[in-house]
């Protein structure tokens, strides 16, 4: 999988073991150019996940925006989290924040429909 500048297929995988990964070229192009306009690297704590692993640790279930390939969640907080978000917000039509704790992530996807644009907290 040689479709982003940034990422590798590691990085991009279902962590349930399966090993699949379906991102769509569109996001991983939304990805990179988030990357290079950051300027530093980008740590990803969760990208593509199947069905079945997806249903088992998130509430949007079998068809969440990561089992449809355009999510990620990225590993930032407090003052790297908000210059990442100023420039994710144009760019990104779903944001999630979770800064509280040690898993400390922003999700960001490209899902259409369902209420999208859209920010929440976790």
């Amino acid at each position: 999988m040689d479709v982003s500048r940034y990422f590798d297929k590691k990085e991009l995988i279902c962590q349930c073991g399966c090993e699949t990964c379906e991102m769509q070229p569109h996001f991983l192009e939304a990805l990179d150019q988030l990357r290079e306009d950051w300027g530093k690297p980008i740590v990803l704590s969760s990208a593509y996940r199947c069905p079945d692993y997806n249903e088992k640790i998130s509430s949007s279930g079998r068809d969440g925006a990561h089992v449809l390939g355009v999510a990620a969640d990225i590993r930032v907080d407090r003052k790297n989290a908000y210059e990442l978000l100023k420039l994710a917000i144009p760019r990104f039509n779903g944001i999630g924040i979770n800064q509280k704790g040690t898993g400390r992530f922003i999700h960001l996807d490209l899902k259409t429909g369902d209420l999208r644009p859209t920010i929440w907290s976790y």
